[in-house]
């Protein structure tokens, strides 16, 4: 699936890949691929600005690390990023559902 056909839906796609552990940007990215089954394959200049944008929001909060000598950046979920998760994900649930009786 093409990164155009995400958009206005990546934001809360990357908040949800990080609800259940902190991670660097390239795992974010392997880990929306992994749930996604394939589907969502995106380059890290589609992700990484994203990962930007969340944290100069207050949805998501970073801190360096350093693993084999490589030092990354590592993302987490602010509380008001759990908070907005959980209302994009409620807004994408109803939008969602409309859109299934619309083509149904």
């Amino acid at each position: 699936m093409k990164a155009e056909s995400l958009k206005g839906h990546l934001d809360v796609l990357v908040l949800a890949a990080l609800r259940e552990q902190p991670l660097h940007g390239y795992a974010v990215i392997e880990e929306l691929r992994r749930r996604s089954k394939g589907a969502f394959d995106l380059a890290e200049g589609t992700v990484y600005p994203v990962l930007h944008r969340l944290e100069a929001d207050g949805l998501l909060k970073s801190s360096w690390t350093t693993v084999s000598g490589r030092r990354r950046r590592v993302y987490a979920l602010s509380s008001k990023g759990t908070k907005a998760l959980g209302a994009r994900a409620s807004e994408w649930r109803q939008f969602a559902h409309a859109v299934e009786a619309v083509l149904a």
